[in-house]
C-alpha cells in the first residue's frame, strides 16, 4: 500500500486501461553526450504557444540530464519500433550504438524512422510526486504519415 491507500500494483494496471503512444525523449548532456529515455507520458499543453509535455522519474539513471536539459527532442515511435523502445527503456550501454540519428535544433539527436518528432527548448520544470513534468515549447515538428507505436494493458498493440 503506499501513502494514499492505493495498491500500486492494481493502480497500475487501471492506468493501463488508457492507450498511450510510445515515444523517447532525447537530449545532450553538458559533456555533448546523446541521452535518451523511453516514455509514454507525453501530452499536448496548448496549441498557441505550441506546448507539450512529459515526465521522468526521479530515480531514472538520466533523470540529472534531463532536469537541466535545456533542448530536447521527442520521438514518436513507429509501430515497427518496438526494438528502439525496448533499448531506450533499458538501463546501460549505449543506446545510440549503431543508431543513424540526425541532428536536431542544438545538436540534440533525432532518431531514425520515427512516426513524428517534437524538437523542443525547455518551458518550465515541476514536482509532481515522484516525476518531473517537464513543458516543452516546441519549436519544429514533423509528421512522416506512419502509424505509430501503441502500448495498452501492458502489451503493445500489433
Amino acid at each position: 500500500m503506499s501513502e494514499c491507500g492505493f495498491d500500486l500494483t492494481a493502480y497500475r494496471q487501471v492506468l493501463g486501461c488508457f492507450a498511450t503512444g510510445v515515444a523517447v525523449v532525447t537530449t545532450i548532456d553538458k559533456h555533448g553526450e546523446k541521452a535518451g529515455i523511453t516514455i509514454s507520458s507525453f501530452n499536448t499543453v496548448s496549441l498557441d504557444p505550441p506546448l507539450v509535455l512529459w515526465s521522468i522519474a526521479k530515480d531514472s539513471l538520466t533523470y540529472e540530464i534531463f532536469a537541466v536539459a535545456e533542448y530536447f527532442a521527442v520521438n514518436v515511435l513507429a509501430k515497427h519500433q518496438q526494438s528502439i523502445c525496448d533499448r531506450f527503456a533499458a538501463s546501460g550501454s549505449d543506446k545510440f550504438d549503431g543508431l543513424d540519428c540526425s541532428e536536431g535544433i542544438e545538436g540534440v539527436p533525432l532518431l531514425p524512422d520515427f512516426a513524428a518528432s517534437f524538437e523542443c527548448r525547455t518551458e518550465h520544470r515541476y514536482v509532481g510526486g515522484d516525476h518531473l513534468i517537464v513543458v516543452g515549447r516546441v519549436l519544429k515538428f514533423e509528421d512522416r504519415k506512419t502509424d505509430p507505436l501503441i502500448f495498452y494493458r501492458g502489451r503493445f498493440l500489433t
